[in-house]
């Protein structure tokens, strides 16, 4: 397994730039396919190509909120894992992880029930959980299978498409939506609530857990030899001066938190007496409670402005790639590829191969598009009108889109750098145990697919 996991990391890397050159790319490669495909406007006195990079230009600004908005539900969700709380929670687990096989059970039920609710919270609890957990072996003189523990905490990037922080399902909730004219608009109930989803989580969550107790039951392990960690010094009050003591006030902070979450309340509250149940679930919905919860787990601003500084820094490729996304989306809906592309997967499908072929094909696209957000906007249009011509139900659709993203995660280490980085593992140290835990979902999610 070993001697496999070093020859696909050599291979992946042999053909993968950074993700940002393959946005670069992929650019390229729409702007090419339209030149090739489509004939320009017959009422249009310029060129061809610079109809197309105008195209570009457009589709760039046309996702700008979309952006703010999965940076935001990124960041907010590491802010809540750096809080004082969840760093309680974690210890207090830890009393329990007396074995390699007990240790990755909980490290993967755990981090993928969190990464249900949201996946930045999850990507990073996960990370934590797993170093904490070696941590605490090491220094209680337990052996461990260290690289499986850490493979536990990214069990969360293969559910959590079909959580509280979907991008898809999400998005396309939200009232005037981009893809509206083809979706609608469908509330989360009829897809991350729906009961097609929520017996695929079920089983996910008893399956791929168990595996992980399983392979620790079979596996090798050995004292961890984990590094010493530099201790924050955090932020001391003796510097605190004037006006800044409203930075470290915990009333103050609590009072802005609190009404936040009043606010979030009252809208889900009003949403539902109004008989539309859960309708008010949008993504920016879920970013107001993030930021309630994560101002209150801190305590005070300045300790939430201290873990946003180091938070920050992992959006950066959602800052710099989605743009490009956006462009490359923009080359596709006003050049006519949308409608080309939409045809082939019209002409090869049936009602009942469509989700499969979905769920397949937003697998691959996950390895150049590796943000589920991006993927929604280059291949969701896509689907939602292939869907429609077929006549599979939209929510299903979308679905089997967020499946096959969120599934090859396990083999794509883009979302995986933060744990790597955390944990001190390298990617193919955790691939044997993650390519495992795909193989399981793809069986899960294809079985879903195919029953419902």
């Amino acid at each position: 397994m070993t001697t496999f996991a070093n020859a696909f990391i050599r291979f992946f890397k042999s053909i993968l730039p950074s993700p940002f050159t393959i946005a670069v790319i992929l650019t390229f490669f729409t702007a090419i396919l339209a030149l090739l495909l489509t004939n320009g406007a017959a009422d249009s006195q310029q060129p061809q190509i610079l109809q197309i990079a105008l195209f570009w230009e457009k589709g760039v600004w046309e996702l700008l909120t979309f952006t703010m908005q999965m940076m935001l539900i990124l960041v907010l969700g590491h802010i809540m894992a750096l809080s004082k709380p969840v760093n309680r929670f974690i210890q207090s687990i830890l009393r329990y992880c007396t074995s390699t096989a007990i240790t990755a059970f909980l490290v993967t039920l755990l981090t993928m029930l969190v990464a249900l609710f949201n996946w930045g919270l999850g990507l990073v609890f996960g990370a934590i959980f797993a170093r904490k957990a070696g941590e605490y072996a090491a220094e209680n003189q337990i052996p461990l299978n260290y690289p499986l523990i850490g493979a536990s905490g990214y069990a969360g990037l293969m559910v959590w498409h079909g959580g509280l922080s979907g991008s898809a399902p999400l998005k396309i909730a939200e009232t005037g939506h981009k893809w509206e004219a083809l979706t609608g608009v469908i509330p989360a109930s009829e897809t991350i609530l729906s009961m097609m989803n929520i017996c695929a989580s079920i089983l996910i969550l008893i399956a791929v857990p168990l595996a992980m107790y399983f392979l620790g039951k079979r596996s090798e392990s050995s004292l961890v030899p984990l590094p010493a960690i530099t201790k924050e010094t955090g932020i001391r009050d003796a510097t605190v001066e004037g006006a800044e003591v409203l930075d470290h006030s915990k009333l103050f902070a609590g009072l802005f938190g609190g009404l936040i979450l009043l606010l979030c309340v009252y809208k889900a509250g009003v949403t539902i007496m109004a008989g539309k149940g859960i309708a008010f679930l949008t993504l920016n919905y879920i970013n107001l409670l993030l930021l309630a919860l994560g101002i209150l787990l801190h305590g005070t601003i300045a300790s939430f402005l201290k873990a946003a500084h180091q938070a920050i820094t992992g959006s950066t490729g959602i800052m710099i790639q989605f743009p490009l996304y956006a462009g490359i989306m923009g080359i596709m809906k006003y050049a006519g590829l949308i409608a080309i592309f939409s045809e082939f997967f019209f002409q090869i499908s049936t009602k009942t191969t469509f989700p499969l072929y979905t769920f397949i094909s937003a697998g691959v696209v996950n390895f150049f598009v590796p943000s589920g957000g991006g993927q929604w906007a280059v291949q969701g249009p896509i689907i939602a009108d292939a869907a429609n011509r077929i006549g599979v139900a939209m929510p299903k659709a979308v679905m089997a889109l967020a499946y096959g993203d969120q599934l090859t995660n396990m083999m794509q280490p883009f979302w995986a750098l933060p744990l790597l980085g955390i944990t001190g593992l390298k990617a193919k140290d955790i691939l044997p145990y993650t390519l495992i835990m795909m193989g399981i979902g793809i069986i899960i999610f294809g079985g879903i697919l195919l029953v419902f």
